[in-house]
Formats: C-alpha cells, sequence, structure tokens
C-alpha cells in the first residue's frame, strides 16, 4: 500500500470546504479576473485555508459544465481543469518568478510618466476627435477593412483633422441616421496633417539584432504550436494582429504582421500577438495547449501581451514604444487585479525559449497543414 494513500484520504475527509470555493472562484470570474493556476490555488488556500485545494478541481469540473455561468467562464474552467499547470500548481511545481515583478513595475511607472507628457495629450486629443460610431457601424468597418482604426468621414477628415482625401480614396460604407448610407475613410486613404507620432509609430523596436530570432520564433509558432505567421499590408496604425485560424487547414491560430516593419519590429509586434494567444486572450484550443481567458477587459489583455513583448524584447536587447502603448491602458492601480503577473512571466520564457532554440514538435501534433492520412 502506498504509505501517503492514508494520509491523503484523511485529508479529502477533512477538506469541507467546497461551497466556500465555489464562491471564491466565482467572485473572481465576476470581478473580471482569470488568474493563472498559481495564483488561484494561491488565492484559494489563503482565503479558504490549505485543506480547500483538495476541492479546487472537482469544483472547477462541475462549474465548466454549470449552464449558468458564461460560456468564457465555463470555458476557463476547462482550460483550468484540462491543463497541467493546475496539476503542477498542486504539486508545488511551476512556482512564479518574483523578477518579473519588478520588469512590468518598470514599465508601468515610465508609463505613468509618459502619462503627464505633451505627447500623450496630443494622442488622446487626435484619438478623442473621432465620433463615436455605433457598435454594428464599427462592426461593417471591420468587415471591410480588418486593419482599420481610425475612420472618419471626408468633412470630418477636413475639419477636425486637417487632412484631404487621396485622389484614389477608398471609401467604406456604413450606415448612418437620415441617410440610406454613408461614406467614410480610414486614415490611410488620406493626407495631410500628420497625426501623433505615438500612432503611427507605436509598433517600433530598435536596439542590437539577429535575425535568427525571428525566424526561430516564426519556426516554432508553426511547428510547435500550429500558429500560421503571415507578414502583409495592414493600415499604418494597426501593426499586426491574432485570430482564430478558421477553415485553413490544421491550424490552431494565424497571426498577421505588418510587412513595411522592419525585422526587430516585426518581432517584437510578433511576441506581443503570440501573447495574446499564448495568455489565453483568444481562448484556448481543443489541447489545452494555453488557457482560456477570453472575458478579460481589453485594457487588461493589452497591458498583459504589451508587457510580455517588453520583457522579452528588453532581454534581446530591444527599445520599444512599449511604455507608451501602456499608457493608453492604465487605470488608477499601478497593476491592475485582473492582470496575471505568472502568467505574464511564463509567457514571456516560453517566447524567449521559442527564440533561442528549435523546439521539437509536439508528439500529439504534426506540422499544420498536414491532414492524417
Amino acid at each position: 500500500m502506498n504509505p501517503t494513500q492514508p494520509v491523503q484520504q484523511e485529508l479529502l475527509l477533512q477538506s469541507n470546504h467546497a461551497e466556500q470555493v465555489r464562491a471564491l472562484v466565482l467572485a473572481m470570474l465576476r470581478a473580471g479576473r482569470q488568474p493563472s493556476a498559481w495564483e488561484l490555488l494561491a488565492e484559494i488556500e489563503t482565503k479558504a485555508g490549505l485543506l480547500a485545494r483538495w476541492d479546487l478541481l472537482p469544483i472547477l469540473e462541475e462549474l465548466a459544465k454549470d449552464k449558468a455561468q458564461t460560456g468564457g467562464q465555463r470555458t476557463y474552467c476547462e482550460s483550468m481543469r484540462a491543463s497541467d499547470d493546475l496539476l503542477e500548481a498542486l504539486r508545488g511545481e511551476g512556482a512564479p518568478k518574483k523578477e518579473i515583478a519588478s520588469s512590468i513595475d518598470s514599465l508601468l511607472q515610465m508609463s505613468n510618466s509618459y502619462r503627464g507628457s505633451a505627447e500623450f495629450q496630443d494622442m488622446v486629443s487626435f484619438m478623442g476627435a473621432f465620433r463615436d460610431y455605433a457598435p454594428f457601424n464599427n462592426m461593417l468597418v471591420r468587415i471591410q477593412n480588418p486593419s482599420c482604426s481610425f475612420y472618419a468621414t471626408s468633412t470630418d477628415w477636413g475639419k477636425r483633422f486637417e487632412r484631404t482625401l487621396k485622389e484614389d480614396a477608398r471609401p467604406m460604407l456604413i450606415l448612418a441616421p437620415k441617410h440610406p448610407v454613408m461614406l467614410v475613410y480610414d486614415l490611410d486613404q488620406t493626407e495631410g496633417k500628420p497625426p501623433p507620432k505615438e500612432i503611427t509609430e507605436f509598433a517600433k523596436f530598435k536596439g542590437e539584432w539577429r535575425s535568427e530570432l525571428l525566424a526561430r520564433l516564426v519556426e516554432n509558432a508553426e511547428l510547435h504550436d500550429k500558429i500560421l505567421v503571415t507578414f502583409k499590408t495592414l493600415s499604418s496604425t494597426n501593426a499586426g494582429f491574432a485570430t482564430v485560424a478558421r477553415e485553413q487547414g490544421n491550424w490552431k491560430m494565424r497571426i498577421a504582421i505588418h510587412d513595411v516593419l522592419d525585422e526587430p519590429s516585426r518581432f517584437g509586434v510578433l511576441c506581443h500577438e503570440l501573447a495574446h494567444i499564448y495568455l489565453g486572450h483568444l481562448g484556448s484550443d481543443k489541447d489545452h495547449w494555453w488557457p482560456s481567458r477570453c472575458e478579460l477587459s481589453h485594457h487588461t489583455v493589452e497591458i498583459e501581451a504589451e508587457a510580455t513583448a517588453f520583457i522579452v524584447s528588453s532581454r534581446f536587447g530591444l527599445v520599444g514604444g512599449s511604455a507608451r502603448y501602456v499608457s493608453r491602458h492604465l487605470g488608477n492601480d499601478p497593476v491592475p487585479t485582473s492582470v496575471s503577473l505568472d502568467l505574464v512571466a511564463k509567457t514571456a520564457s516560453r517566447l524567449e525559449k521559442m527564440a533561442k532554440e528549435k523546439l521539437k514538435v509536439r508528439r500529439d501534433s504534426q506540422p499544420a497543414g498536414v491532414k492524417k492520412a
């Protein structure tokens, strides 16, 4: 007989915290938090006692099937239950790396300082001058131009921004009160007074550079994690995006990076977009290679992704506009409680490893795009 079995059984019998654990997990989720396995377990043990850890797995399994919870909350619970992260945390493995907190604190301090600058005020004024178009119209614009970040009518471009339409400007259609349709134009379809540099140069990374870092990061993303990476022309205010790869072979996710960027900037932007995936911002995959945390606020996901890119790029000697970018999303707290420092640290380590060495193809996967015989 396993000598530890009676002890484990006794602990399980003594554990009488199921309702308290359930309430704590739900409180976190309803507060807009989707913590890492380590952070989740630590909070449960702190507030409900050490024995409460034995109720966490069955509670997550129960909540993953509870139709009273939102879809995002259920998939979060399912990804936590199905991944190895929580089992590692229960075994005391994979503890958070404390040194990451100081890196993020440094980033947030720089961002707070930048918020008081004239450049930041120019950027806020520019962004605030755009009309608050209805969500449906925003969706219509994204369908017509997925990389569009700023759009307005010809009149608004002239009066508000001192810019005129280019000769071959291509309009987009939206719906408007008292009009069947209204024509609007992307920033790239106009010319005139330049927008603030922070709008068009936020994705620039400079410093020491080795081309193999980008090549290896792309290769590992594609062969190891089935994430398709492409370089294509996007809006000047959109450096890249990540999305679910629907109907595209065997790929799980896909990323597009603006092809006008130089290699250091492509690397920094790719780190940001991969971070969105590995941090679970787009949801998990069927194999649970990353968590599902798709109900976090927009500010939280952007701070997490850019903090990750900041850490990785800094370790490779690159300096970018992370402080300027994060400044747009900072609230009153130094670090929003919904930001997972643990997952930022682990994702940064993951990306650093992907850029340094070639990873083995996962045993239960095959190169993307290859169909099984």
